[in-house]
Parts: structure tokens; C-alpha cells; sequence
């Protein structure tokens, strides 16, 4: 089997990765040498993976550049989309190109340990974008081709886009909990040594995120969460009549922005998303 890969950041690159060296024959696309010359053989996969840029911007979520990616797959191709994408994209997606079978496989891989992420992974998901036997064969048939995993999930896609968002939020959520307790201890003048100490030896409290100070700054930074938690915030203020959830993720999101810009972390990627005000 032909696998393709369309987009070679560090998520579609370190996939690519694993799937050559677990002995599958590979097709790498991007706009970048030296993979811009396989365009055309993309349409030779039965199989594609898309892992391209869906940008938030002020305008709001856009996904131009993954649908832009279709016209180069061939008719009855599996394509699993990795880019992160709004909850019911990847249904609009079927309805809208019904020459090939989406399915949705949310990636989990941090940058700095991506090739490690992608050859052990915690977790696979994936999801069908229609209820019928053609589309539950192909989650199953791309489910094996997969790394073996601890848990494996073939849901609707819908169900597996919120499982990318949730994981992305909750860990946007965690850094700011962190940081407002760091605030307090700073306060109060106590050291936050042993309280992160204690964060770490707790099972029940995820605390991976438990150093407020990370990397360059404070805050939640980085290509994903920012925009992912722009993103979310838009659609949940679109489709759920929630006013005190609307205003708990607008207050998280407002203090995210707060610390990024006092330590001057990731100021590029915030203003990309939010803009200039």
C-alpha cells in the first residue's frame, strides 16, 4: 500500500517518519523541497494523511488551506485529516467531496519529543465521517496501520474533533490554574519549589503543565493552543447558549493573553491570532 502525506511540519514529517521506518512505502508532499516535486504521486495513494496549517486569525478559524490540499488525491481515497479542525468539519467535508472516504485522526504529539510521540503513542484515534460499513472499515483498516497504542477509538468524527479540542483546552485550563496559584504564592512570598513538588507527586492532578515559567515566558504559547483556544471559544460561543461557559473560557483566554504579553512569550503567534488590538 501507498501511503501519502501532504504537509511535512514537524507533525506530518515525524508520521511520515514512522510509517517509513515501521517498512510502509511513503509519498511526501509540501510546498518545501524536497517533497514539492511529488505532487502529482500523491494521486497514486490509497491513502493520504493531510497535516497542514488551520490557522486562527481575527477573521476566525480557517481551514482554506486543508480543503485546498483534496484536489490532489485521488477518487475513493482514505483521507485522514491530522490538521485540527472545528467539531463537524470533517462531516461538511464528506457531504461536500463524497469521491472519498474522510475519516478524522487527531494528533497528540508535543514538538519537542514529536518522533517519540508518533512512534509510541498514548492513544489513537479515529473517526468516520458517515454511518456506513465502507466508512467503519476504513477507520478499522487505518486504525492498523497505526503504532500500537494503550487505548484505540473509532468514534464518529465529530466525537474525535472534540477529543482533539478537549485535550488542547484542558491543558490551556491547567496552565492557567498554575498561574494564578503561582500569582498567590508570589504574593504571599512563598516558594513554589515544593508546592510544584507536591503538584508532581499527586496522581490526581495533571500537572505536566504545574511550572508556570515555561520556556520563554508565562503562558499558554506555542503553534496549538493559542489558536485552538480561539477557535473553541468561537465556536462554543456560536452553537451553545451558555453564557457563564462562554465567559469562563473568555476569562481564561484573557488571562492567557495577559501573561503572554507581560513575559513577552510567543508574541508572534498572538498577534497572529488576535491581531494587532
Amino acid at each position: 500500500m501507498l501511503i501519502g502525506f501532504i504537509g511535512q511540519g514537524y507533525v506530518g514529517k515525524n508520521y511520515a517518519n514512522d510509517f517509513e521506518n515501521r517498512g510502509f512505502s511513503v509519498v511526501r508532499y509540501s510546498l518545501e523541497e524536497p517533497y514539492i516535486k511529488n505532487k502529482s504521486r500523491i494521486k497514486e495513494c490509497d491513502v493520504v494523511f493531510i497535516a497542514v496549517p488551520t490557522p486562527s486569525t481575527p477573521k476566525g478559524f480557517n481551514a482554506e488551506i486543508l480543503e485546498g490540499t483534496f484536489s490532489l488525491i485521488k477518487d475513493g481515497a482514505i483521507v485522514v485529516i491530522k490538521s485540527t479542525i472545528l467539531p463537524g468539519m470533517t462531516e461538511q467535508f464528506q457531504a461536500k467531496y463524497p469521491q472519498f472516504v474522510f475519516l478524522f485522526s487527531p494528533e497528540f504529539l508535543r514538538e519537542v519529543t514529536a518522533a517519540e510521540d508518533a512512534a509510541h503513542p498514548y492513544s489513537n484515534i479515529v473517526g468516520y465521517s458517515k454511518t456506513h460499513v465502507v466508512h467503519r472499515e476504513a477507520a478499522e483498516q487505518v486504525l492498523s496501520l497505526l503504532p500500537k497504542a494503550a487505548a484505540s477509538i473509532i468514534c464518529t468524527s465529530t466525537e474525535a474533533e472534540l477529543i482533539k479540542y478537549a485535550q488542547n483546552v484542558s491543558g490551556y485550563i491547567d496552565i492557567m490554574t498554575f498561574n494564578v496559584f503561582y500569582d498567590l504564592a508570589q504574593k504571599l512570598g512563598a516558594d513554589w519549589g515544593p508546592i510544584l513538588q507536591a503538584m508532581r507527586a499527586d496522581p490526581n492532578i495533571p500537572s505536566r503543565f504545574a511550572n508556570p515559567i515555561h520556556k520563554s515566558g508565562r503562558g499558554a504559547g506555542g503553534h496549538c493552543l493559542i489558536k485552538d483556544m480561539a477557535a473553541l471559544r468561537g465556536f462554543f460561543a456560536e452553537h451553545v447558549n451558555d453564557v457563564d461557559g462562554l465567559a469562563f473560557l473568555e476569562a481564561a483566554e484573557q488571562k492567557n493573553i495577559s501573561l503572554l504579553k507581560i513575559s513577552k512569550k510567543d508574541l508572534d503567534l498572538l498577534y497572529g491570532v488576535y491581531g494587532d488590538n
